[in-house]
């Protein structure tokens, strides 16, 4: 089936995606954003903390850059991050005038927002709704996308592959057309054409073991720019959130980085403070500094977990700041109010991706990239808390400038797509293998690509993802594709590029730790890990 031409597709319905679309309806463009799956499902609908932006009374823009820099441990670029961080104040104010409603302060004055403070911020700056940013922010953005004529939404679809000019005609000049997507209730291949095309399918948190992400989060983005000619950069910093809840029975509860901002405090099962000793910010250090104080202490106390404690802190106030993740612990017996909370670390952002200008542009003209999937310079080797929501606001603005401007100067030519072909697949013959190598490769992933990293286990990480490659391969080329062969697929290319970016970074820095590389080189010596697909072909 093909679905008559667009003007702008948006792959992803996050953040990035809505914002993104909301922007060029406005501006009378015509947007089709495809949702993985239902609306509610992306990874931007569940963050909790909040959005970082300098707007408090003692906060400076320049405070806000020097933390982001800080956290991302000397790999940042600067122009990118003072370009982020500056426009955070007039993205709060975007969010506000589409009817965000975000946490006022109670004291002075109250029609001021209120601000809390994470890990790795020297000030109060983070705007919340609660401990329920995401879903505030995107409840409110879906109604507008939802009810816009302008904008058509396609849900329950997985995208197969981008269709650039190159493998449909003999035309020098490359460029994104379109896409192919698998309609997950129907089973059916959709042709989807565009003028431009925008990824903003989010992170690769799901090639691990354990994540703190959506089951959607398998890094098809960045797995589809790369196979489409787009160079990717960094992928070896995987942030790991410290504190996600210990539970046999639950799955991604994620226990926000405003607990600990907010006065909460880890212990080992005998009730000692452990991260004194390993950063004098104590809790309150970057997320790659707490993440590997757990894992020694849990390595250390042969422990499954260590805890979480805001106990001390009045009830009510507790209440009042953390009521949905004190409902979400009270699920599983957890009274945050009175006990302390069993946490582990797991796998939360990826913060290198699809190689991005300022404008969101691609090494692909009219394919461009916002959000969780792309690396744009602003996290470096660690992501700043909360930076993340504002990197989607910020670039999605950025993505609207330059579109309208391509969209402006460009001179469409009719290119018919082909449909996509399955004359020479069969319907496949057994789960049981696609089944199987997706837990395999989450489970070595873990053992072997996490939080802490040896050259002797990110070579055998590599055999074992090549062994994975060559069978799946065999398997896409002779049968039906389905969502989970798409997303292994998608995951094992997310694999085999991790690693190949840890193998080649030759120290230790941010969210990287090789115990063969235990110190990093000075600032000035270091670059970004980058990966071009045409020295791979």
């Amino acid at each position: 089936m093909s679905k008559p031409n667009c003007e702008v597709l948006i792959i992803g319905a996050g953040l990035a995606g809505m914002s993104l679309a909301l922007r060029l309806a406005v501006a009378g463009r015509n947007v089709t954003i495809v949702a993985k799956g239902p609306l509610a499902e992306s990874s931007s609908h569940f963050a909790q903390g909040g959005i970082a932006a300098a707007i408090g009374p003692s906060d400076t823009i320049a405070a806000h850059a020097e933390d982001t820099i800080e956290a991302g441990a000397g790999l940042c670029d600067q122009e990118t991050v003072e370009y982020v961080v500056g426009r955070g104040p007039e993205c709060i104010q975007w969010l506000v005038d589409h009817n965000v409603s975000f946490t006022h302060s109670e004291e002075g004055d109250n029609t001021a927002l209120h601000l809390t403070r994470e890990g790795g911020h020297s000030k109060r700056r983070v705007v919340h709704a609660a401990d329920a940013t995401g879903n505030a922010i995107m409840t409110a953005l879906q109604e507008q996308v939802t009810s816009h004529p302008k904008i058509e939404v396609l849900t329950n679809k997985i995208i197969i592959d981008l269709i650039t000019t190159e493998k449909i005609t003999s035309t020098e000049r490359n460029r994104c057309v379109g896409a192919y997507a698998l309609d997950r209730e129907t089973n059916q291949v959709v042709t989807l054409a565009a003028n431009a095309v925008v990824l903003a399918t989010g992170g690769a948190s799901k090639v691990y073991l354990y994540t703190s992400n959506m089951d959607t989060a398998t890094g098809d983005g960045i797995a589809m720019a790369w196979r489409a000619g787009c160079q990717v950069a960094n992928l070896e910093f995987v942030q790991f959130h410290p504190t996600c809840l210990y539970h046999l029975h639950a799955k991604s509860v994620l226990i926000s980085e405003a607990v600990r901002g907010e006065g909460g405090r880890l212990l080992l099962p005998d009730g000692t403070r452990f991260m004194p000793a390993h950063d004098k910010r104590g809790e309150l250090a970057p997320r790659d500094v707490v993440a590997r104080a757990i894992d020694y202490e849990m390595k250390r106390g042969g422990l499954d977990h260590v805890f979480l404690d805001i106990s001390h802190k009045p009830a009510e106030e507790i209440l009042q700041s953390f009521p949905n993740i004190a409902r979400s612990c009270s699920k599983f017996g957890v009274d945050i109010t009175r006990d302390p909370i069993p946490v582990v670390p797991a796998a939360h952002y990826t913060c290198g991706g699809v190689v991005t200008d300022k404008t969101a542009s691609t090494d692909v003209p009219g394919l461009y990239a916002i959000g969780e999937c792309t690396c744009t310079g602003l996290h470096g080797a660690n992501r700043l808390a909360s930076n993340s929501l504002l990197e989607c606001t910020v670039f999605a603005a950025a993505a609207h400038d330059q579109i309208l401007i391509d969209l402006d100067a460009a001179q469409f030519e009719p290119i018919s797509l082909p449909d996509w072909d399955e004359s020479r697949v069969t319907d496949p013959d057994e789960q049981i293998v696609v089944s199987h190598n997706w837990h395999e490769l989450r489970r070595f992933m873990w053992d072997y690509v996490g939080i802490v990293r040896t050259n002797k286990r990110l070579q055998r990480a590599l055999h074992r993802v090549e062994l994975l490659q060559s069978e799946i391969a065999e398997y896409y080329g002779n049968f039906k594709v389905t969502n989970d062969l798409i997303e292994l697929r998608n995951l094992t290319l997310i694999a085999e590029l991790t690693i190949r970016s840890a193998l080649m970074r030759e120290e230790s820095r941010g969210l990287h730790y090789n115990l063969d590389y235990p110190n990093a080189f000075p600032d000035d010596e270091t670059m970004d890990t980058v990966l071009n697909p045409k020295l791979f072909e």
